[in-house]
C-alpha cells in the first residue's frame, strides 16, 4: 500500500515572524497565540474565501494569496474557498445593497480563478491547496439550520460594523439579507473546521464573525490575520470602479503600464505588501524617495517586480522595454492589438476590454484622453463610431482599428 509522505513542518522563528508580520494589519487573537500553534510543529489549515463577484481575480486578492502560498511553503494546509454561494448575496457596501447576482453570472465569474491562483499557490503534490466552494455546505441548509444559525449572533454585534453605522448614520436601509452575510461567511470556518483565515482587512468583521461561531459551536480557538490593502492617497481600494485596479488577466505589457500609472504615495506599500524585496532595501527606497529622488526609478522597479510575480523575468524584462521604448521615448508600439471597428468606441472599448469598465472610458473621453495619433484628433463623444487608424488610449494603451 502507498503511503503519501506527510509535509515537514517549519517551525522556524525568523519565517514565522515574516509570515506573522510582512504586510500584515493586524493578528487575532494575539501574535502570541499563532506563534504558539505554529512552533508546535502541527499541520494548521489556514484558509483564504473569494466570492466571484468579477471575471478575473486582481491585486486585491494577490495580497493574501501570497500569504496563502507562503503558509503552504511553511508545510501548512490551505484552502481556496469560492464563494459561489455568499456572491449571490455580495458583502454589504457603505453606501447602498448590492445587487444580487444570479448562479449563473457567479459560475461564469469564477471559471478562470483556480487557473490564475495557481500561478501562486500548489493544487498538486503531496501538501496539495484545497478548492472548495461554500455552495456545498450553505446550499444545504434549511429554514431551520439559518435560524439556529442566526441565534448566536445579536442585532448589537452586527451594527457595530463600520458600513452599517455609516448607512444608520446617513439613513440610508439595512436589509435583513445583508445581515445574514457575515453569518455565512463565519459558518464557512465552522463547516471546514479551519485552524485559521487570511483575507483583507475590510473583511475584518467578518472573519472574527466566523471566529465567534466556532468558539460557540465547536469550542475552537481561531486565529484570523487581516492583510494590509492596496489603496490610493484617498484611501479609496484599488477597484474596477476607481479605473486603478490591475487584474491577473491582464498582459505584462498592460500591467506593467497600469502600475507605472499607480500615484507616488503608492510606490512603499506596494513594495511592502505585493513584492519579495526586503524590508531593508524598501526602507532604504522610502528614505531616498523622501529626499527628492525620481519616484519614477524606483516605480519602474516596482512594475517590472510585479510582473515578474505573475509571469516571470523573462516576459518582465519584455514589458520593461516595451514601456520605455514607447512612453519614454513617445513612440508607438511596434505590436499593436487590432480590433474591428464599425461599432461606437463604448462597445467597441467593452468588448475588445481596452479598458476596465464603460465608466472609465466616459472619463478619458471626457478627458481628451483618446486620440488618433497620426492626426491628433481626439475623440470627443463616446457613441461616436470607432474608424480605422491607431489610436492611444489613456497614457499606455494603443489600438489599431481595422
Amino acid at each position: 500500500m502507498f503511503f503519501q509522505k506527510k509535509p515537514e513542518i517549519n517551525t522556524d522563528d525568523t519565517q514565522i515572524e515574516h509570515f506573522l508580520t510582512r504586510g500584515v494589519e493586524a493578528v487575532f487573537p494575539s501574535k502570541a497565540f499563532i506563534q504558539s500553534r505554529m512552533k508546535k510543529g502541527e499541520q494548521l489549515t489556514l484558509y483564504l474565501g473569494v466570492d466571484p463577484t468579477g471575471p478575473t481575480l486582481h491585486m486585491g486578492h494577490l495580497i493574501p494569496i501570497r500569504k496563502l502560498a507562503e503558509f503552504q511553503k511553511l508545510g501548512h494546509q490551505i484552502i481556496f474557498l469560492i464563494g459561489d454561494f455568499t456572491a449571490t448575496i455580495g458583502d454589504p457596501d457603505k453606501a447602498s445593497v448590492r445587487k444580487p447576482l444570479t448562479r449563473e453570472e457567479v459560475l461564469s465569474n469564477l471559471k478562470e480563478y483556480k487557473k490564475q491562483a495557481s500561478r501562486f499557490i500548489d493544487f498538486s503534490g503531496s501538501n496539495k491547496a484545497l478548492f472548495k466552494f461554500n455552495s456545498e455546505w450553505l446550499g444545504k441548509m434549511t429554514f431551520k439550520d439559518v435560524l439556529e444559525l442566526s441565534s448566536l449572533m445579536t442585532v448589537d454585534q452586527m451594527l457595530k460594523r463600520d458600513m452599517f453605522k455609516k448607512r444608520i448614520q446617513e439613513e440610508r436601509p439595512i436589509y435583513i439579507h445583508e445581515f445574514m452575510y457575515p453569518l455565512m461567511q463565519g459558518y464557512d470556518s465552522v463547516a471546514m473546521n479551519v485552524d485559521g483565515e487570511v483575507g483583507g482587512n475590510d473583511q475584518t468583521f467578518n472573519m472574527l464573525a466566523g471566529r465567534d461561531l466556532l468558539k460557540q459551536i465547536k469550542n475552537k480557538e481561531k486565529f484570523v490575520i487581516a492583510m494590509k490593502l492596496l489603496v490610493d492617497p484617498t484611501g479609496k481600494k484599488m477597484g474596477k470602479s476607481e479605473g486603478n485596479m490591475v487584474s491577473l488577466d491582464q498582459t505584462p505589457e498592460d500591467m506593467f503600464g497600469k502600475v507605472m500609472s499607480w500615484p507616488d504615495d503608492m510606490i512603499v506599500p506596494a513594495f511592502e505588501i505585493v513584492t519579495d524585496v526586503s524590508i531593508e532595501t524598501i526602507t532604504d527606497i522610502k528614505h531616498k524617495l523622501s529626499t527628492g529622488e525620481n519616484p519614477k526609478h524606483f516605480k519602474v522597479k516596482l512594475a517590472s517586480e510585479i510582473v515578474n510575480l505573475c509571469f516571470g523575468e523573462k516576459e518582465a524584462t519584455k514589458a520593461r522595454h516595451a514601456f520605455e521604448q514607447t512612453f519614454s521615448k513617445g513612440g508607438i508600439p511596434e505590436e499593436i492589438e487590432e480590433v474591428s471597428g464599425g461599432q461606437s468606441w463604448i462597445d467597441v472599448s467593452i468588448e475588445h476590454k481596452l479598458v476596465e469598465s464603460k465608466t472609465e472610458f466616459r472619463r478619458l473621453v471626457e478627458a481628451g484622453a483618446v486620440s488618433e495619433m497620426t492626426t491628433g484628433e481626439k475623440i470627443t463623444d463616446p457613441n461616436t463610431i470607432a474608424k480605422p487608424g491607431v489610436y492611444k488610449i489613456g497614457k499606455r494603451r494603443f489600438v489599431k482599428i481595422v
